[in-house]
């Protein structure tokens, strides 16, 4: 576990990846473009005892690991955690409806297909973040 931050920092995500390249490009991303301090999870399990002792701001969610995978990680941070309304946004190789369906029907919040844009990553991470700090309007106008 390592953690990529700035001065300037507002909000906290969960980057969660099995492959260091890509933890560390979305860091990168999301700290320069964003602002965010910027945890980061090799495996599922590491994964889990962070969401499970803090609660995030956003999590950022590869589907393919090894171990359980990434299906029941979505899964039990939904069940039982901090992070059981945190915008949770998958970002995988995998872009089929199907999976996307399946992720949706999980909990997931958006999905984001490899190889990720700069741009359509931060809009959506950013979209997330936002929508979660603000209240949800009552009644219908």
């Amino acid at each position: 576990m390592s953690q990529v931050s700035t001065k300037a920092t507002r909000h906290r995500v969960l980057i969660v990846d099995d492959e260091e390249s890509m933890r560390l490009l979305l860091a990168r991303v999301l700290v320069n473009g964003l602002k965010v301090e910027a945890t980061l999870a090799g495996t599922c399990e590491q994964a889990l005892r962070l969401a499970g002792n803090y609660a995030y701001d956003a999590i950022l969610l590869d589907l393919l690991m090894p171990g359980i995978g990434g299906f029941e990680v979505l899964r039990t941070i939904r069940r039982a955690s901090p992070n059981v309304a945190t915008p949770v946004i998958i970002v995988s190789v995998l872009s089929d409806q199907a999976t996307k369906d399946r992720c949706a029907r999980a909990g997931a919040n958006a999905y984001v297909v490899k190889p990720v844009e700069r741009n359509a990553l931060l809009a959506t991470v950013r979209a997330q973040i936002a929508g979660r700090s603000k209240p949800k309007p009552k009644g219908g106008a």
